[in-house]
């Protein structure tokens, strides 16, 4: 049997072109297509897949806490994330969330089935352009606390930040998190009184700044 595969990406061209490489490949399958951070956890709850290809930019619920959901519930699935950035916190705060991989958008083709092959016997498969990034971070944080939105925040409150900078109102919130429109107010206090920040214009921008939605095209 071959290696089953989730791929997750809310660009339908990417999805195909990842989708038609593996295809060809006699060893692999694509069991399932989905584009947002939920779609994806749910899915793997149902299909039990081998892999799942993540991209980190997605709507809803970014790729490096839908990762660490899926860990969390089915540590014997793999997962490798993509993304278009090789900023070293995204690097980082998708290996911490256990990703074992990591590829960059714009390598080709051919190296996402070395990737897929290499994760599916046990190992960890880094992009060799990010490698230096990965190196650089425990060189300089070994010895120093790291401060991020994934450390400094719950996954509830990344969870409304994420909503309210992809334009959600505090009803579709709510509606989205199964949570009152108090509760989601309560946590946009919060979330402004932990990062010090007074406008939502301000919290969306450190969303993005963070890896946790993607800004507009």
């Amino acid at each position: 049997m071959g290696i089953r595969i989730i791929l997750a990406d809310d660009h339908a061209i990417v999805r195909h072109g990842l989708n038609k490489l593996i295809q060809q490949q006699e060893d692999m399958e694509v069991i399932a297509q989905t584009e947002d951070g939920h779609s994806t956890v749910e899915l793997t709850r149902e299909l039990s897949p081998d892999m799942v290809i993540m991209d980190i930019g997605m709507p809803d619920l970014n790729g490096i806490d839908a990762t660490r959901q899926i860990i969390h519930e089915f540590p014997q699935v793999k997962v490798i994330g993509l993304s278009m950035h090789c900023g070293q916190k995204f690097v980082i705060e998708m290996l911490k969330a256990g990703a074992s991989g990591y590829l960059l958008k714009d390598c080709a083709l051919e190296e996402l089935t070395t990737a897929i092959k290499a994760v599916a016997s046990g190992k960890t498969y880094l992009s060799p352009s990010i490698t230096d990034v990965v190196v650089e971070n425990y060189v300089r944080n070994s010895q120093k606390k790291e401060s991020s939105a994934f450390s400094l925040l719950s996954q509830r409150e990344r969870e409304v930040l994420q909503l309210m900078a992809e334009g959600k109102t505090t009803k579709q919130i709510g509606l989205h998190l199964h949570i009152s429109p108090k509760t989601v107010e309560g946590h946009r206090l919060r979330l402004m009184e932990k990062l010090n920040m007074d406008s939502v214009a301000k919290l969306t921008k450190y969303a993005v700044q963070e890896g946790l939605t993607s800004p507009e095209p």
